[in-house]
């Protein structure tokens, strides 16, 4: 007997990271205090931008994308659906994918051409930069729902994962999902390694910049200001490039729950203190930021 699709009556059953009783409590812990530091670190990052006129550049202004979406990318958990949870952590994951980039490429023009900056990132520029790398996530991802929509489940279906993560959910379908795995990779070419390449594109040519720099002072600063950015690259990519292209290889739950838990969990946490604890400037309006809000004369 042919199985229908059954997505409208359908629960998920997420196994989580472990089934162990005794050690649910401390992952439970561990994994509140990590959102916790997520959503308050990301906050009070969009809240210093907002709030110091030094800060209101391209850098800052895509580093504030970059914590919101990293906020929502934490708070996906509250609504039921497992189609909706899968379909905003994606769209997340592609924007902080787009967002990324976007900043290489204003890296790229604050170094090698910082006489044209402020002509060439010009506010309109910006601000279109960013509204795209929103649209093209929310539609690209679109795709990937509708197609999921089409699956036919089985009952009580057990997914091996702490989130209703795309991958996972295709192998859990009962039906044919090789158009929706042909549309994920293809997906994944053009939004993963096209902008990757982007990035190691303008990072050659900014470390060649640098390298003609004749002043110590000004490589340093040049390379303080990559620095943070070249940390939560290798974070992102090295972990969420790897969940994916292993899965297709070698899908093994526990390998790809710890990879997924770094570029959904870790990488948001640590932004905040990578970009705030490695910028003199992002340093100076923190604490002027937290002194005016929290300790005022």
């Amino acid at each position: 007997m042919e199985v229908g699709n059954q997505t409208r009556v359908l629960e998920f059953l997420l196994l989580g990271l472990s089934e162990d009783p005794e050690l649910q409590p401390f992952l439970f812990g561990l994994f509140l205090s990590m959102y916790l530091v997520s959503v308050l670190g990301n906050l009070l990052i969009i809240l210093t931008v907002t709030s110091d006129s030094h800060l209101h550049t391209p850098m800052y202004f895509f580093l504030s994308n970059l914590s919101f979406s990293d906020i929502c990318f934490n708070s996906t958990i509250t609504y039921a659906g497992c189609i909706t949870q899968m379909y905003f952590s994606s769209v997340l994951v592609c924007l902080d994918n787009l967002l990324l980039t976007v900043m290489a490429y204003d890296r790229f023009v604050a170094i090698c051409h910082p006489l044209h900056y402020r002509i060439m990132m010009n506010p309109h520029l910006c601000e279109l930069l960013a509204a795209v790398s929103w649209i093209v996530s929310f539609l690209v991802i679109l795709i990937h729902s509708l197609l999921v929509l089409h699956l036919s489940f089985c009952t009580h279906t057990e997914i091996p994962h702490f989130f209703c993560e795309l991958t996972e959910l295709l192998r859990s379908a009962c039906c044919d999902t090789l158009i929706n795995f042909i549309t994920l990779y293809s997906a994944l070419g053009l939004l993963g390694i096209v902008p990757l390449t982007g990035i190691l594109f303008s990072y050659s040519k900014i470390i060649s910049s640098i390298l003609k720099m004749s002043s110590v002072e000004g490589r340093y600063k040049a390379f303080s200001t990559c620095g943070s950015h070249l940390m939560v690259i290798s974070l992102f990519y090295g972990t969420g490039l790897g969940v994916y292209l292993s899965s297709a290889f070698s899908p093994s739950f526990s390998k790809g729950a710890v990879a997924s838990m770094i570029y959904t969990v870790v990488t948001p946490m640590l932004n905040p203190f990578i970009y705030s604890l490695r910028n003199r400037d992002m340093k100076e309006a923190l604490r002027k930021f937290v002194s005016r809000s929290f300790f005022p004369l």
